[in-house]
């Protein structure tokens, strides 16, 4: 007998020794495991016909739903802050207006690139989410609000001449709702143009508008009084924002859970990130002005402090005191960077009005 086996027969004996000990028995899985219940449980399942079937499904289904929300969020949520974000070729149009083009561009990408989510109804995942939606709703208010001066001031010849029809068409539809959905019982039985569809329109008119001025056929007033007038509208939209934004502090900072914070931190940053791109497409619009009147400096002060206070993300949105020693006030931050933004705006309008 050879070494090699001697060893693995005294081992052998050494296991059949240990194994039929007293009290000896397999380690069990846990003490409420039962065997027994788990393969007729199995076995039911496997049963032929449609009783199994049934079964089988069922706990699919089941599995589906407890996957479908999380992994869907977890896939569709984008909050698309990039700063440097710029209109690719089928927003621009050469000779017409760079802050058209990137409000174009914003909303071909928030609608159909990143999906908008303000109105998915209760069966997509997107319905579960509260930040990307705000966020999407802050840059499209934002786009209205300058379409308006786009339409009322920069978009025709003084304020007595014909305003233009697609500019005219764009801020309407950019004043659409975004939580409209193709069909709510609960408004009418008949179906409904939904938010996107209403955005689409608003973005084709941009780049028709767009077109026409690179043709000669539309106009674009680069007057210092227009530059002055829109500033001015976008510092009185910052005032409300702030005005939210102060209320939300004073009523609820400190609270242990505060669930609206969170949405108001989203809606005005994506406010402040949609007018960030819009005044930087307005330096290049209006250029000659701002070199006229020395406004080199302050401008880009304006536009990095506007880009701070869109950078903002916090993993978790907190409206701690604002003295607090422990729990953040994120709230109270990006308040300190939209009245400093806005005093900016002021403070270039007054430049813009000597």
């Amino acid at each position: 007998m050879s070494f090699r086996e001697s060893v693995t027969r005294m081992g052998d004996a050494i296991r059949r020794r240990w194994m039929y000990r007293k009290g000896w028995s397999m380690p069990s899985l846990g003490s409420g495991f039962d065997g027994g219940r788990v393969r007729a449980a199995a076995a039911r399942l496997n049963e032929p016909g449609w009783g199994g079937i049934a079964k089988r499904a069922a706990i699919a289904l089941i599995a589906f739903l407890l996957l479908y929300y999380p992994i869907g969020m977890l896939l569709g949520n984008r909050i698309d802050d990039d700063p440097d974000f710029s209109p690719g070729a089928a927003n621009s149009v050469q000779g017409g207006s760079q802050a058209v083009s990137i409000m174009a561009a914003l909303i071909q990408r928030e609608v159909d690139e990143n999906s908008w989510t303000a109105n998915d109804p209760f069966f997509q995942p997107g319905s579960m989410l509260d930040n990307m939606p705000n966020f999407q709703t802050g840059i499209m208010s934002a786009l209205a609000r300058f379409s308006f001066e786009l339409t009322d001031q920069v978009g025709r010849t003084r304020g007595s001449s014909e305003a233009d029809p697609d500019l005219q068409k764009a801020a309407g539809l950019l004043q659409y709702p975004g939580d409209v959905w193709v069909w709510n019982p609960t408004v009418s039985l008949a179906p409904r143009a939904s938010s996107e569809s209403q955005y689409r329109q608003a973005r084709k008119a941009l780049l028709r508008y767009n077109a026409r001025l690179a043709n000669g056929e539309a106009v674009f007033e680069r007057r210092s009084d227009n530059l002055m007038a829109t500033l001015e509208r976008m510092a009185s939209d910052l005032g409300s924002a702030s005005a939210i934004l102060d209320q939300q502090v004073r009523e609820h900072s400190g609270d242990l859970i505060d669930a609206k914070a969170d949405d108001v931190f989203y809606n005005t940053k994506g406010k402040l990130y949609a007018y960030y791109l819009v005044l930087r497409a307005l330096g290049q619009d209006f250029e000659p002005v701002i070199k006229e009147r020395g406004l080199q400096k302050s401008w880009t002060q304006m536009l990095d402090t506007f880009r701070e206070a869109a950078s903002l993300s916090p993993l978790v949105v907190v409206n701690g005191s604002p003295d607090g020693q422990f729990a953040p006030s994120h709230l109270t931050a990006q308040g300190f960077y939209l009245l400093r933004a806005r005093t900016q705006l002021r403070e270039v309008s007054n430049i813009l009005l000597k």
